[in-house]
């Protein structure tokens, strides 16, 4: 953290003269009143430097030095930035965080530990990354898809018991940290093959890349699981060191390059239904801020939420129909069989780690909880948008992709 001096515009105690002409400017020569104006503002700045005049406070600007997991190109490094720039904006410029992409200082998997130590006072990426410590890091980053979307995943977080579990499990772990989640992802693709995948089968095998408990979940279907930061998985597809991989959607994917190693994308699957981003800082800096700068980096948290997702909306869909009419991707809708057995495959997933870990089974039941109220009553009472979508444009949701 580094403390800038700006400089602060001269000020003067002279108090502004009255617009009302006195009787001795109307008779004094102006020579001899300036000069009598003058020696009386003099007069009067001694004075007030005799008793004490109170100096002005010049602001102090605090710099963070921030860091994402995402490539420089990424669209996630350019929500990143949001985040950056909302902060930098509420706090008028007395807080300022410095972003940085992936590999700047750390490389994307090891941002956490750079933030611990101090290389780094903060950064964006997601709590999945983490799992290796800990599998309850995936549950606050890639939980299971019990019914909800990002948007229910972070109002767990936020309104319900997400928060405090979270923050408990910052404790358990003795990592100096503080932290939020933001940015609601929508249901992410099954990834680019070299194939279509018809059936659980053609996944066994596979080399393939995903992280947090989605890599728990391959595994179950006998596939070769390699955990990468996003940066690394084109480079890995291209060699052949990966069969298969899913990063996120379709922007990102665009920008780091799929299309030039792979033409066939699985959409929809539960491997990864809903995510969000986690935005962390070094617990000591953090407690150090003001308490007005700690406010402004939670709720820019918030904020950045919400622009995020309305980005998202209009990008994600125009680079997927940019990938398909001017890069050749074909689409296909991953087979029903697929996600059955994906939900069997969660079932298997959520005992076992349920069983190694006490702290592991009160957050998915924490979840489960919110879920079944909160995803009832969403079911119940919003009526289905596949109906509006048919009866207002002539076509199924699916007409640009092929259903196996």
């Amino acid at each position: 953290m580094t403390h800038d001096m700006p400089r602060s515009a001269s000020t003067s105690p002279v108090e502004v003269a009255s617009t009302t002409p006195s009787l001795e400017s109307a008779t004094t020569p102006p020579s001899a009143s300036r000069r009598r104006f003058l020696t009386g503002s003099a007069a009067a700045v001694g004075a007030a430097a005799a008793v004490g005049f109170p100096s002005i406070a010049v602001a102090q600007t605090t710099t963070l030095r921030f860091q994402s997991t995402w490539p420089n190109q990424d669209i996630f490094h350019e929500f990143a930035a949001d985040y950056v720039r909302i902060v930098n904006e509420m706090s008028g410029g007395r807080l300022r965080l410095n972003l940085l992409p992936a590999g700047a200082v750390v490389g994307a998997l090891q941002m956490q530990d750079a933030v611990i130590s101090g290389a780094l006072d903060g950064g964006h990426g997601v709590a999945a990354y983490w799992y290796g410590k800990h599998k309850a890091f995936s549950l606050f980053g890639t939980p299971p898809p019990f019914g909800w979307d990002a948007h229910q995943f972070l109002a767990w977080f936020w309104n319900d018991e997400g928060l405090a579990l979270y923050n408990e499990l910052l404790a358990d772990m003795e990592l100096p940290l503080v932290g939020y989640l933001s940015g609601p992802m929508p249901t992410q693709a099954l990834g680019w093959f070299k194939e279509p995948i018809s059936s659980a089968d053609d996944l066994r095998g596979l080399k393939y890349r995903t992280v947090g408990l989605a890599a728990d979940l391959m595994n179950e279907f006998g596939a070769a699981v390699t955990i990468m930061g996003g940066g690394d998985i084109v480079p890995a597809m291209d060699r052949g060191l990966l069969d298969g991989a899913e990063f996120n959607n379709p922007s990102s994917d665009r920008l780091l390059g799929f299309p030039d190693v792979s033409k066939t994308w699985m959409l929809r699957s539960y491997h990864q239904d809903c995510e969000s981003f986690e935005i962390i800082l070094n617990k000591q800096k953090h407690d150090e801020m003001p308490e007005e700068f700690q406010a402004i980096l939670q709720y820019a948290a918030k904020a950045a939420s919400s622009e995020m997702y309305w980005k998202a909306m209009d990008r994600y869909p125009r680079d997927l129909n940019a990938m398909r009419e001017e890069q050749g991707v074909q689409t296909y809708i991953t087979p029903d069989s697929v996600l059955e057995a994906q939900l069997a495959a969660w079932d298997t997933v959520i005992e076992r780690e349920s069983n190694n870990s006490e702290f592991f089974k009160r957050v998915v039941d924490s979840q489960k909880a919110y879920c079944e109220r909160v995803v009832g009553w969403h079911l119940e009472g919003n009526t289905p948008k596949g109906p509006a979508y048919r009866h207002f444009y002539g076509k199924e949701p699916t007409d640009t992709s092929t259903i196996l």
